[in-house]
């Protein structure tokens, strides 16, 4: 069955009220299951400290006066687990982008929970929804890979984070999903576990893109994002815990997203139009999931049902100073690190089989091959 086959039927399962779709065997998933805890156990080797929460305005040379209101929803990957700054966080490094684009500050509303699941997304939209009188202009949700790690049903996960966007949008917020990380970037794994953990982690972030983008949401896909980093660079792209992102690693994903985040507010430089010189195009959602979920960093937006425009935005580095946070949260403190699966990732395009080189683009530079 094709990938696009796949990702269709489990989108399609979470709309129906379906449940039984799984993405392997529950003897394979056992076997991945206790192998990524295995890898968790060999790699993870410091504490990694309770994350700063990154809650505050951003863009201050831009004045304090009628700032957006960016939220962020989502797992440890969102909350910024392995580091100790407010202004590495993937939130202050997305504000200050967007501040710096936009000349208005912006204000982060930070409600994501390390080891969060699919199914805690409920209780962080209410949180966020809740003062009806500052409602978010745009939420970042990045979310998954526990879903993966945990066994939950892919058509269960997917149906949670669906209703999420739904319900955000109706809010009025514009919603960037940041699909579920590539789990066969994780040190050390080994065949098959690579190549089946890859297999899932794609999988749902295909079936991940579908049902955002039907309800009216935007995704980037992380895919293998850090991977070439994670491997050539460990101390420098790894945070304090060994495991999670360091400030590099965060500040490469935010720079991925940032280009949608923009897009979505209708700020960012480049029109919704495909360009053909980068392999850009109108498909099938199915089909513009299915090669998102191969290829990181790239864009997925609805068009008119049943179709979507796959984009790779140029992008363009943060600004260099991300510490202008009002009342943020506290930048250092010790604590447990929560079961979460790295989620290593880079422009490191590629089949789920680790097949075909990538065509993405990075301010028009090529991006490295497998």
């Amino acid at each position: 069955m094709s990938r696009a086959r796949v990702a269709r039927r489990i989108a399609a399962g979470a709309a129906y009220g379906g449940g039984g779709i799984g993405l392997l065997g529950a003897a394979t998933v056992g076997v991945v299951l206790a192998e990524v805890q295995l890898a968790k156990r060999s790699v993870g080797g410091g504490i990694a400290p309770v994350p700063p929460r990154g809650e505050g305005l951003y863009g201050l040379a831009f004045g304090r006066r009628d700032p957006l209101l960016l939220g962020i929803l989502g797992d440890s990957t969102a909350a910024g687990q392995g580091v100790r700054r407010a202004g590495q966080t993937p939130g202050a490094l997305l504000a200050s982008g967007l501040a710096a684009v936009v000349e208005r500050p912006v204000e982060v509303r930070n409600v994501a929970l390390p080891g969060a699941r699919s199914d805690d997304l409920e209780r962080q939209v209410g949180l966020l929804l809740g003062d009806p009188s500052r409602r978010p202009d745009v939420c970042v949700v990045m979310i998954g890979a526990n879903d993966v790690t945990h066994r939950m049903p892919p058509t269960q996960s997917v149906r949670h984070l669906a209703s999420a966007v739904r319900q955000l949008r109706a809010a009025g917020a514009e919603v960037v999903v940041g699909t579920c990380p590539d789990l066969g970037t994780i040190e050390p794994v080994y065949q098959p576990l690579r190549w089946l953990a890859r297999r899932v982690s794609r999988q749902l972030a295909a079936a991940q893109t579908i049902v955002v983008v039907e309800q009216g949401g935007r995704t980037v896909s992380l895919g293998d994002l850090l991977g070439p980093e994670f491997a050539a660079n460990p101390r420098e792209m790894f945070g304090v815990d060994n495991y999670h992102p360091s400030a590099e690693g965060y500040a490469t994903a935010a720079m991925a997203m940032l280009p949608t985040v923009c897009a979505a507010l209708g700020v960012w430089p480049e029109s919704d139009r495909p360009e053909a010189a980068r392999d850009e195009g109108v498909l099938p959602v199915a089909q513009a999931a299915a090669e998102a979920a191969q290829e990181a960093g790239t864009e997925v937006t609805g068009v008119r049902a049943p179709w979507a425009l796959l984009k790779r935005r140029r992008r363009r580095r943060l600004p260099a100073d991300t510490e202008g946070a009002v009342e943020g949260a506290t930048e250092e403190a010790a604590g447990p690190e929560p079961a979460e699966p790295a989620p290593g990732t880079e422009d490191r395009p590629g089949s789920a089989d680790g097949g075909a080189p990538g065509k993405g683009n990075t301010d028009g530079a090529r991006l490295p091959q497998n």
